[in-house]
């Protein structure tokens, strides 16, 4: 968990409980208030994780992709090198 949303998560609890403590109003708009809260607290969690998804997604993607043009060029360099080692420990005829 990042210290961002350790943080926010905390001051959402600290005003939830300041807020009771100080709240001129009854139970039930409380009680209100403080769902209402709670769920404005889940739908930002929410959007952030699937923020985070998105993004993890596709670093994920281009990783593969790096790793798949890595491994191009090195197959491209194994099959030089090959060919250097065949043409130079293949007897040459004619000469």
């Amino acid at each position: 968990m990042t210290d961002k949303l350790a943080w926010f998560l905390a001051g959402i609890g600290c005003g939830a409980v300041v807020g009771i403590l100080y709240a001129p109003r009854s139970g039930d708009e409380t009680r209100e208030a403080l769902r209402a809260k709670a769920d404005e607290g889940r739908q930002y969690v929410g959007d952030r994780t699937q923020r985070i998804r998105e993004q993890a997604g596709k670093l994920v993607d281009r990783g593969r992709e790096v790793v798949n043009e890595q491994k191009d060029k090195f197959r491209g360099a194994v099959e030089t090198g090959r060919q250097a080692y065949y043409e130079a420990t293949t007897p040459k005829t004619g000469t």
